[in-house]
């Protein structure tokens, strides 16, 4: 539907035998948007995407994909394609075999459906590869050709649970650029749940950070890292023999938690105080040193991460 949001949820819940497994989940995604879906075992990713792809049934709330509301299942699947974390293949189909049945399935007449196998197998790499039977695939290969069939019906949203579990480096990076390119290219929506920060850090163009079945942060990677993880460490450069003074200097002062030596002549490593303003506590910490004559050659804040970011949010209180 023009104009719709990819994605919209208001309140969502789930849970299993009284164990909740996702509570009061509120979400809005634009079209063309890569999310990725961040939190420890148990936050509630998998649970999410099951509600949203129309295999589980949520206990309360309301959402809508592509525009379509949750009470048209049917026109719901139509719209997303999903990858789940553990795919089963038919070892005996060859690749182009097995997209191309998914493709009947979809309603497209034979050989459209085999053409369209072809398109998109040569799509995710897997062109050489697709009348080799999936028993002789590697995890990569099989992974990409997972891909390939989210794709098979021209989906506006497509899942992706831990796409690149148990992957090399290698294998990672060909299906993060696989995703990009998808999105960027057919402005699909695609919704990455994963346990590695660095691909959402690579990949995303937003995140959302669940804990306890709840959103504790979304945003922008940027966003998300600024506000919830205040920098807390910054490099002070001082002519090199004043360094042991500079350490004494901050050690007796309230300013820092914690100061030692960097890595380079002159350089010391500054941790702020967990309760206060990164900003004031630098501009203290550097005042004291210039009282003590100690002159300041350079000064700069360590910006927040999203790992610190996600150990903030999601530790227990």
């Amino acid at each position: 539907m023009a104009g719709a949001l990819a994605l919209q949820a208001r309140g969502l819940r789930k849970a299993y035998r009284g164990v909740v497994a996702v509570e009061s989940l509120d979400l809005e995604v634009e079209p063309g948007t890569v999310l990725g879906f961040l939190g420890p075992n148990g936050a509630g990713k998998t649970t999410v995407i099951r509600m949203l792809s129309t295999v589980l049934r949520p206990d309360a709330g309301w959402f809508a994909v592509a525009g379509v509301p949750q009470d048209q299942p049917v026109e719901i699947r139509r719209r997303v394609g999903v990858l789940p974390e553990s795919a089963g293949y038919p070892p005996g189909q060859t690749g182009e075999e097995w997209v191309s049945f998914h493709a009947e399935l979809f309603g497209r007449p034979r050989d459209d459906a085999r053409a369209t196998a072809r398109r998109l197998l040569a799509e995710v790499g897997l062109a050489e590869r697709g009348g080799s039977l999936i028993s002789g695939y590697s995890r990569g290969m099989r992974q990409r050709l997972g891909i390939a069939r989210a794709l098979i019906n021209d989906p506006q949203v497509v899942f992706l649970d831990e796409p690149t579990l148990g992957l090399d480096p290698m294998g990672q990076l060909q299906v993060l650029e696989l995703m990009t390119g998808i999105a960027r290219e057919h402005g699909v929506t695609i919704v990455l749940s994963t346990h590695l920060l660095a691909e959402v850090e690579q990949a995303c163009d937003r995140v959302l950070i669940l804990h306890r079945g709840r959103v504790v942060a979304q945003g922008t990677v940027a966003e998300v890292a600024r506000r919830a993880a205040a920098p807390r460490r910054g490099l002070v450069k001082v002519p090199p023999q004043l360094r042991i003074r500079a350490l004494e200097v901050l050690a007796a002062s309230e300013a820092v938690a914690a100061a030692g030596a960097g890595d380079h002549p002159g350089e010391l490593v500054l941790t702020m105080p967990g309760g206060a303003a990164p900003d004031n506590a630098a501009s203290l910490a550097l005042r004291r040193l210039l009282e003590a004559d100690v002159p300041v050659l350079g000064f700069a804040l360590e910006g927040g991460r999203l790992s610190d970011a996600f150990l903030t949010v999601t530790e227990d209180r």
